[in-house]
């Protein structure tokens, strides 16, 4: 069985990011999430307010672009 290279269509001709692409800003926005967690339990330890305002921030930030992708890959998927 040969390949016809005539009928093969690329991501790039559809305008579809790559797979990758679609999974590194999940996983930024999940990362932000754990660190902003990590920070949050710091700062309780230290009894720092600034530190767990910050933290606070960024687990929000976070969540937020969690919510973000998930969102588009809904829309996405979509007919």
């Amino acid at each position: 069985m040969e390949i016809d290279k005539n009928k093969i269509v690329t991501q790039d001709e559809l305008n579809e990011p790559a797979p990758i692409d679609q999974v590194e800003d999940r996983v930024e926005a999940e990362m932000k999430v754990i660190e902003g967690k990590a920070k949050e339990q710091v700062a309780h330890g230290l009894q720092d307010k600034n530190l767990e305002r910050e933290a606070q921030q960024l687990k929000q930030e976070g969540e937020r672009s969690l919510k973000a992708a998930k969102e588009a890959q809904v829309e996405k998927e979509k007919p």
